[in-house]
């Protein structure tokens, strides 16, 4: 086989192959013999079936299929010879292509055209200046977490006298002219919260009334929303709207939250036993922990701001737009050439990002182990329980739970391209200047504002 290369410009080739009959007849011939070995043809006992027949029955398709076969071998296989960086995938030629007949024909000639990628080095000096964002941890972002943790691990407490917040439980009985409606709603196990009411003059009923009490309220004028009363008396919102009677409510039971205390039971509960054994290092535990997930944060923020830097850098880069767009219109059927006219500077800049990463990952031979993907699920993990309050789990459970997560592919890949970049911006950051600024989780914020 033949091939002939164009190059258009630097990122524009047409590959121009010509099969002769040489390069397919043996594989042909091959295929024919097998066929007629298997051929179920009427008039004729199995592997009988004279070999011309084969060949007028089956003759052109299978020249066809093995003529591409061998076109799609030799095609990927000059284009890893020649190392070429291949955009996408090779596409027919649209002015290069000569007319093919598999009937007629015995010698064939076929063109690609190829986008290449630009050819370029990165180059990382100081000159390079990228801000790095450190977070302050202020002494109200401790003392919202440690506010957080004393309402977590708080527990419910049966009270005597009833305060704004409680849930109180009790018979709830519907009344008419003062005495109990025998045929109206009967409750045993009523639940109401007085802060709920939003009428003053009902939720003042129940505030400061004790265990054993038994009140008279209406709570259609307590309650304005039809939803929390149907809830309350057990009956559809359509219902509940004919529903304007005083009720009569025997208080059984009175429970309130409280807070945990800081003391040693908080501290074991938060971070494992033992750990924490004063609240000066409680608070300092919460202040190293805040700093790291803020760490997190600056360092996604210097992610991005790198990419942006270095897509500005090679801003000159030239790529194979046509041969692009008519690419991406040719393999992707639920898109427009609008929508992709649209979204095409977009699509550059992150193509331009991944072949920045890709010179700095071979430049500097990085690689990306197990280990390193099982750390960053384990970190997820870490993080997932942390939202929970489960904090200083061992690192047997977050292991288990990290191995779970990547046994689905997608996530396995996620998680590489994740770690790559992450290496990718660690050497751009050994390598260029960090202009290091200090400030507020709220000024930080604002950035990402649109």
């Amino acid at each position: 086989m033949n091939i002939v290369r164009k190059d258009l410009d630097q990122n524009n080739v047409v590959l121009t192959l010509r099969v002769e009959k040489t390069d397919y007849a043996e594989k042909v011939e091959k295929t024919l013999r097998d066929y007629r070995k298997k051929a179920n043809v009427p008039g004729f006992r199995p592997g009988m079936v004279p070999a011309s027949l084969v060949q007028k029955m089956y003759g052109k398709s299978i020249v066809a299929e093995e003529v591409n076969k061998l076109l799609s071998d030799e095609l990927y296989k000059y284009i890893r010879e020649n190392n070429i960086n291949l955009l996408g995938e090779p596409l027919p030629s649209e002015d290069e292509q000569n007319f093919v007949d598999f009937n007629t024909q015995e010698t064939f000639e076929f063109s690609f055209d190829l986008g290449i990628a630009p050819q370029f080095e990165v180059e990382l000096n100081k000159k390079d200046k990228v801000n790095f964002y450190n977070i302050t941890v202020s002494d109200e972002m401790i003392e919202n977490q440690l506010k957080s943790y004393t309402g977590r691990y708080g527990k419910y407490v049966q009270e005597e006298v009833i305060e704004e917040k409680d849930m109180v439980k009790g018979e709830l009985l519907e009344l008419v002219d003062g005495k109990v409606n025998e045929s109206g709603i009967k409750l045993s196990d009523a639940v109401l919260t007085p802060g709920y009411m939003k009428d003053d003059s009902q939720k003042a009923i129940f505030v400061g009334a004790n265990k054993g009490d038994v009140v008279v309220f209406n709570p259609s004028q307590a309650f304005d929303n039809d939803a929390e009363l149907a809830s309350l008396l057990k009956v559809s919102k359509d219902d509940v709207k004919n529903i304007t009677s005083d009720f009569r409510f025997t208080i059984e039971g009175v429970t309130r939250y409280h807070e945990s205390e800081i003391n040693q039971e908080l501290f074991d509960k938060v971070y494992g036993e033992g750990v924490v054994n004063s609240e000066e290092d409680f608070r300092a535990k919460i202040k190293e922990n805040i700093q790291e997930n803020l760490v997190q944060d600056s360092n996604y923020k210097l992610g991005t701001d790198v990419r942006e830097m270095l897509v500005k850098k090679y801003d000159d880069l030239t790529f194979p737009d046509t041969f692009l767009k008519r690419w991406l219109l040719a393999t992707n059927k639920n898109i427009s050439e609008e929508k992709i006219e649209e979204d095409f500077s977009g699509m550059i800049a992150e193509l331009k990002w991944q072949l920045i990463k890709d010179k700095i990952g071979k430049t500097n031979d990085i690689k990306v182990e197990n280990e390193d993907i099982e750390g960053y699920a384990k970190n997820i993990a870490k993080a997932q329980f942390a939202q929970y309050g489960m904090i200083g789990l061992d690192d047997e459970m977050l292991m288990n739970y990290a191995k779970d997560m990547l046994k689905k592919e997608d996530t396995v890949k996620s998680i590489f391209e994740k770690v790559y970049e992450s290496k990718v911006v660690e050497i751009v950051k050994n390598n260029i200047k960090l202009d290091v600024k200090e400030l507020t989780i709220e000024e930080f914020n604002k950035m990402f504002e649109n």
